[in-house]
């Protein structure tokens, strides 16, 4: 699956076009490297969001096969391996 759709199925961003746009200016980072919208994900994949407010690093567990996840399911799918806010 795409990066900017799975970010946008497991409702880390809100928009697919939002998460096009943060791949685009490099906030999201795939295993270390600055990741494309169209950059393919697989389970096991490290996925950071090195946002202006917060920075989130997670580990891909399983990717979704359909088109949205439910909230309490997000778990199932993704480890937060580490989130700070910035001041």
């Amino acid at each position: 699956m795409r990066i900017d759709k799975l970010l946008k199925v497991l409702m880390l961003i809100k928009r697919r076009t939002v998460a096009n746009e943060m791949a685009d200016e490099g906030f999201v980072l795939l295993n270390g490297r600055s990741a494309k919208p169209s950059t393919k994900v697989k389970a096991g994949d490290l996925i950071e969001l090195d946002m202006w407010n917060y920075y989130k690093k997670l580990e891909i567990v399983e990717i979704p096969l359909k088109g949205s996840v439910p909230k309490k399911d997000v778990d199932k799918y993704v480890n937060v391996l580490e989130y700070r806010t910035k001041e």
